[in-house]
């Protein structure tokens, strides 16, 4: 079954367009392609974005661009007080927009795909460890048992409006947001007939084509930092046409207290940071919002039950090229699928 026909089955869902539409707009383009890429920089969900594209128009879609995530900020944003999301979470309103119908869906069914690994309705539970918006304020076990009995009420789509079988169950889509939003810029371009394009939103990254000399796109993966203040060192590289890949990992967004390191990837049965040897995770798949929920949900899992999963579901979506590291005690080791190791770079 292809994934298009498996999220059609996703139950209580009646879905409409996932995508923005963008109007049609026809070019006349030349046909020698610039030796040079336009390269752009910018801000966008409290990340960078970095970006590279062949336009044979040279055009800078920069102000293109720069509203396109302006306005997926105003949908699905947990830091914009006024964003669609924010209201939704407080019980403001039901009305979701076809960025957030998107989000939804794609994540109830990585939620069944992933038998729970990955969920969306952590959101209170992210915040009570420390990891969003609000002040930190550790729970006590009453207050932990309470998220996460919200964190686990079923959540639906009943004609484009959110339902909610508890009121404080709250939506947090950080784990596939920046990926979907590169999805979105890499359909901007198609749009406007850019086929040679590398999109990096805060290490979200999707590559079509090839370079001006016809070879692909090469990306870095981090090695994983001692802590959050080091200075990224590459531990890889990897070749990617066509492709996007996404690294999640426990050694940027923590915190530490009395010892113990609190991640901010949250396992959603028991309601906890995860602690388990698993560093890093690379996924490169199809889609960069499948890629980026796919090494969330890893990271959820940790390395053995991570390494099941990919046993147990051959060639199914965002199992094929994934790349681990993690810590045998103290020292740095890496596993790898055979897809990933066909684009790993030689020598890196």
């Amino acid at each position: 079954m292809t994934l298009k026909h498996q999220l059609s089955s996703v139950r209580h869902l009646r879905v409409g367009r996932f995508l923005f539409c963008l109007l049609p707009l026809t070019l006349s383009l030349a046909c020698h392609r610039p030796d040079k890429p336009v390269q752009l920089l910018g801000q966008a969900q409290g990340s960078y974005y970095s970006i590279q594209y062949f336009d044979p128009l040279q055009r800078d879609l920069k102000p293109q661009i720069d509203s396109l995530l302006a306005a997926f900020d105003q949908s699905a944003s947990l830091w914009i007080d006024s964003s669609l999301l924010r209201r939704l979470n407080a019980n403001l309103t039901d009305s979701l927009d076809p960025v957030l119908d998107s989000l939804l869906l794609y994540s109830l069914y990585m939620h069944q795909y992933t038998g729970g690994a990955f969920d969306c309705r952590v959101g209170r539970l992210v915040q009570a460890w420390g990891f969003s918006f609000r002040e930190r304020s550790e729970p006590d076990i009453p207050t932990l048992n309470r998220l996460r009995d919200a964190a686990q009420a079923s959540v639906s789509i009943y004609n484009g409006r959110l339902v909610k079988a508890n009121p404080d169950t709250e939506l947090d889509f950080n784990a596939i947001a920046q990926g979907y939003a590169s999805d979105l810029v890499g359909r901007l371009f198609d749009s406007l007939g850019i086929h040679s394009y590398l999109v990096d939103i805060g290490g979200e990254v999707v590559a079509r084509g090839t370079k001006a000399d016809g070879k692909p796109w090469i990306v870095g993966i981090e090695r994983p930092a001692a802590d959050s203040l080091s200075t990224p060192v590459v531990q890889t590289a990897i070749a990617l046409r066509d492709a996007a890949v996404v690294t999640s990992g426990s050694y940027r967004k923590y915190y530490e207290r009395d010892g113990l390191r609190y991640s901010h990837t949250i396992d959603p049965s028991t309601g906890r940071p995860v602690q388990h040897t698993l560093l890093s995770v690379s996924v490169a798949d199809s889609s960069a919002w499948l890629a980026d929920a796919m090494a969330t949900a890893y990271m959820v899992m940790g390395l053995d039950r991570a390494r099941q999963f990919i046993e147990f579901h051959p060639n199914a979506p965002g199992t094929g090229a994934v790349y681990f590291i993690y810590d045998d005690h103290g020292t740095l080791k890496e596993y790898e699928t055979e897809s990933f190791k066909e684009l790993r770079i030689k020598g890196k």
